[in-house]
């Protein structure tokens, strides 16, 4: 392959539009990898979530039954269900919050790619030189 000096114009267009081409290729598979990974870790917090609502209703219902006939025994039913229900809505309210605090703090922006075109930019401009 001739040195760079003794290449035309045309040639190096040609090559720099390979190149570029080729480059927006892999740019776009990293996108899509990094997306992927993204977008798995956001569906396992969802599903915390959808798994923390299902254990704070199912204890609200196991709960309810057992305790507040416990405490209903010293107690007025009415109080003892309102105990029980405060305390298991605290539970859910605990597992909601933990999910939800960590989706948020979820980035999804497909920050490797964006670095990544930045020095592909940089590198296309020393490619024009």
């Amino acid at each position: 392959m001739p040195d760079k000096q003794d290449r035309s114009i045309g040639e190096l267009f040609s090559e720099l539009a390979s190149e570029t081409g080729l480059l927006i290729r892999q740019e776009i598979a990293l996108a899509k990898v990094e997306l992927s990974q993204k977008a798995t870790r956001v569906g396992r917090n969802v599903g915390y979530l959808v798994l923390g609502g299902a254990v704070a209703y199912a204890a609200l219902l196991a709960l309810l039954a057992a305790v507040i006939i416990l405490l209903a025994n010293y107690m007025p039913s009415w109080v003892a269900a309102l105990v029980v229900a405060v305390l298991v809505g605290i539970v859910g309210a605990v597992l909601i919050s933990k999910a939800l605090a960590d989706l948020k703090k979820t980035d999804v922006a497909p920050r490797q790619t964006v670095e990544t075109l930045k020095e592909d930019a940089q590198w296309a401009k020393q490619q024009m030189k």
